[in-house]
């Protein structure tokens, strides 16, 4: 009796043992409904069966009672993390959620007071990082990098005192950097860069991390000095890329750092003071980039002791003339740019003694001679253009070029047999250069002629007798058609009567121009590249067919652009300025010469002037495929207009007219990308690459090009100063669409960089949306523009409404959204809250489409 009350009583205890692992309170309940609620279940080649501890990704303490660490890494887990899931895992110390699309953290999720390591990063989190953060007071590692989060850094972080890792980086914090992270003395790695911290470092942050490593900070608009950096001893790597920080560089090197990268910032004074900095050790540095800053003096760097150094790029300073450094010690260099550093003097050949050099870029200075054989096996990007080099360019260089990645020698005076490239190379990357091959011989008729002499000057001699006899016939049939038709009177063109008479007078739908000159061909053109020329306003007159509607492209702010093809089959678009300009003749030649010079690849060039009277003509390379205006939004894609300059996709065969044109061109996001890309390129370069900066003033839709390659080319850079100060801010003003907020307010007098970013913000939105700045229908909006609808959507976390629907399964979603966030910062209401066009082109370049166009 006794025993089988005793027997049941042991029945009924193994019985409710098993029965406990199946309540709501364990953590293989809470992990399995987190799970299941995210998306996971069996049939994703993940097994529920068994104990939690033996899960993929699970880990439990000795006892294997409780879960101390999950890893749910790369599992499509997407949506809110619930409540009462993984918050109620008190125990856990580890936990690994990162590349999934989680968009919110469940509200217990901060009560995990034993958690260690928490990595959240590749997410779709969005909102502001609470202050419970501060309950973590064990976490030694936080990752939350690559997501959506916004406002500022808690001031709670305060509480991690075991804290070693901190990474925020590509997120959207703003603000400044809570001065509460100095107690975290632990730090060894400090991570917050694409975010958008401004203000300054907080006192005394150089001294609060001893042990700190690594720091990032690039891509941010946070200000300082270099003696913020002074006292961090420990420190092997530091970023502080595309910021404001200024002063001299001299008190960063220091300590044992290994990469150093300070480009786009503000940093100035002579370089040379950095040699005397005593303390540094040189064979440390491996990477150093101190490029897009305003040092100057010249290029003196303790380089014969950096031995070990492998990426050096001191591109875009403002360096002393100079001859090029002396490199040929550093033998495991790999990547070097010396762009627009003033150098001279000839490029020396030791560089071929750089074996694993993979990237030479000494473009934009004045070196000249020729270039030398350059025999580095591993050199994949090259690029020489924009110097006065001259000569052939050696065989086995050429013979190189097709196995490398990208290449580059316009601009310069070189020659070269140009056989194995392709017209389109040719005229992209040797723009300027000469090809000097000879005439084929073939040798099969070099051995006819040989054995064949005889039959050869036979045949000879019947195709001449053939050919005067054809001559005296078509020579006698055209004396008797002008006496028999005397009355047909032959139109003289421009060229062949000299004493055409002006002034004249051209008439468009929207405007009338006068050309006051007394005679055509006494006015000259200007055609840089081509100064022997002979051209005349004449010559402009008959490529325009005197100025006819016929030739009319566009009608623009500026005045009306024309088509035309200059003697030497010169393809141009010749815009007339009509505004009066307040500048003399000198002062707008002086102006138009100065544009012409500025040369970048996403730029439409100005190839030349005209100043016929008081008009004022710029004459551009023709760009074959138009601008984007007619390309996203006037024209269905594949159909041509006269107002497009893209006449050139459709052509004329025996056949009659054929369309090759852009049908499709738009319609997906790797292209769309691709403009913007290039325009903010253009732009940067404008802000940041010309001395004095120069301000667009009038960037939209239709100041974009796309070339015969289609690449994106901005125009009209520089056109507003033609009319000289009392226009040009008037023309910046007149865009519907485009004008940015603070023109409304009457202090504002003059536009800025700003301003330009501004109008590429809209630019952007344009291109992710395909709605144009004004006068589209928004859904559940009334009387609002482009610029107002997608703010508010970005606001709301709703961005992927404004996605075109063209280009929306054409790319990733994500990269669209992060790309109207961008549009996002540029249009932002208070100008001094819109990035740089450099920090542009790197948040582009960030989210750029990993396929090909």
């Amino acid at each position: 009796m006794a025993f089988g009350f005793f027997g049941s009583l042991l029945i009924l205890s193994l019985l409710f043992k098993h029965l406990t692992c199946q309540l709501p309170n364990t953590d293989e309940f809470y992990v399995s409904n987190f799970l299941k609620k995210m998306g996971l279940n069996s049939s994703m080649s993940y097994n529920f069966s068994g104990s939690v501890c033996s899960w993929k990704g699970m880990h439990c303490d000795t006892k294997k009672e409780n879960l101390i660490g999950l890893k749910a890494s790369s599992l499509g887990l997407s949506g809110i993390i619930p409540d009462t899931t993984i918050g109620k895992l008190a125990k856990l110390q580890s936990l690994d959620l990162s590349n999934n699309k989680i968009t919110a953290l469940p509200s217990d999720i901060w009560s995990l007071g034993s958690l260690k390591w928490l990595n959240l990063s590749s997410n779709q989190i969005s909102g502001s990082l609470p202050n419970n953060v501060g309950n973590f007071g064990l976490l030694e590692v936080i990752d939350l990098s690559g997501n959506n989060f916004s406002g500022e850094i808690p001031a709670t972080v305060t509480s991690l005192l075991s804290l070693q890792v901190l990474n925020l980086a590509g997120n959207g914090f703003e603000w400044s950097i809570p001065r509460g992270i100095l107690n975290c003395k632990a730090l060894v790695s400090v991570d917050l860069s694409s975010n958008r911290l401004n203000g300054s470092l907080p006192d005394g942050f150089g001294a609060a991390f001893p042990k700190l490593k690594t720091l990032n900070l690039a891509r941010n608009e946070i200000h300082g000095l270099d003696t913020d950096f002074a006292e961090l001893m420990s420190l092997t790597s530091l970023n502080i890329s595309r910021n404001l920080f200024k002063g001299s560089v001299m008190g960063v090197f220091q300590g044992q750092l290994k990469v150093i990268d300070l480009s786009m910032n503000q940093f100035q004074g002579h370089i040379s003071k950095v040699q005397f900095n005593s303390t540094y050790k040189w064979s440390h540095l491996v990477y150093l980039d101190l490029s897009e800053n305003q040092l100057s003096g010249e290029i003196s760097l303790n380089l014969s002791q950096a031995q070990n150094l492998r990426h050096l790029n001191l591109a875009y300073n403002r360096f002393a003339v100079q001859k090029l450094p002396r490199i040929e010690m550093l033998l495991g260099l790999e990547y070097l740019n010396l762009s627009k550093t003033n150098l001279i003097g000839h490029i020396p050949g030791e560089i071929s003694q750089l074996s694993i050099l993979h990237t030479l870029d000494v473009s934009s200075n004045r070196l000249s001679g020729q270039i030398p054989s350059l025999a580095n096996k591993s050199l994949k990007v090259l690029d020489v253009s924009h110097n006065n080099l001259s000569g052939e360019i050696p065989v086995s260089l050429l013979e190189k070029l097709p196995l490398m990645e990208r290449y580059n020698f316009s601009y310069n005076n070189l020659t070269l047999c140009a056989l194995g490239f392709s017209p389109e190379t040719f005229k992209t990357a040797f723009y300027g250069s000469s090809d000097s091959c000879p005439i084929a011989a073939n040798p099969v008729l070099i051995e006819r002629r040989s054995n064949g002499h005889k039959g050869l000057t036979l045949a000879l001699a019947l195709t001449l007798s053939t050919v005067c006899l054809l001559a005296g016939l078509l020579i006698l049939a055209f004396g008797c058609r002008r006496k028999s038709r005397k009355w047909v009177v032959k139109q003289p063109s421009y060229k062949e009567e000299q004493h055409i008479s002006g002034p004249f007078s051209f008439q468009t739908d929207s405007t009338t121009w006068v050309a006051d000159v007394k005679q055509a061909t006494s006015v000259p053109v200007v055609i840089f590249e081509k100064p022997l020329l002979n051209i005349t306003f004449a010559d402009l007159l008959s490529a325009t067919s005197n100025f006819d509607r016929g030739t009319l492209l566009a009608e623009g702010k500026f005045g009306p652009v024309y088509r035309g093809f200059l003697p030497g089959g010169i393809h141009v678009a010749v815009k007339v300025l009509v505004h009066g300009s307040t500048l003399t003749d000198q002062e707008a030649a002086r102006e138009l010469e100065y544009l012409g010079r500025i040369k970048h690849p996403n730029l439409v060039p100005l190839t030349g002037y005209c100043l016929a009277g008081d008009q004022r003509i710029a004459i551009y390379d023709y760009m074959e495929n138009g601008n984007l205006q007619n390309l996203l939004h006037d024209l269905p894609l594949g159909v041509q207009a006269t107002e497009d300059w893209s006449n050139d996709t459709w052509v004329e065969d025996n056949n009659g007219i054929q369309n090759v044109g852009s049908e499709g061109l738009l319609t997906t996001w790797a292209f769309r990308h691709k403009i913007a890309l290039g325009t903010a390129r253009a732009l940067a370069f404008l802000h940041h690459g010309c001395s004095p900066p120069i301000i667009h003033r009038d960037v939209k839709a239709s100041s974009v090009y796309l070339d015969l390659n289609l690449e994106p080319r901005l125009s009209d850079f520089g056109l507003a100063k033609i009319f000289g100060t009392d226009l040009e801010d008037e023309i910046a003003r007149s865009s519907p669409g485009y004008v940015p907020p603070e023109f409304s307010q009457p202090e504002c007098h003059a536009s800025t960089p700003k301003s330009d970013i501004y109008c590429f913000g809209v630019v952007l939105f344009e291109l992710i949306t395909g709605r144009k700045p004004i006068g589209d229908d928004y859904p559940e909006e009334q009387e609002t523009n482009l610029v107002s609808w997608v703010r508010g959507l970005v606001r709301k976390n709703q961005g992927s409404k404004a996605i075109d629907p063209k280009i929306r399964d054409t790319g990733p979603d994500y990269q669209m959204e992060e790309a109207l966030k961008i549009g996002y910062l540029c249009t932002a209401d208070i100008p001094s809250k819109r990035p740089s066009m450099q920090q542009i082109v790197g948040l582009l370049k960030d989210i750029e489409p990993r396929t090909s166009l």
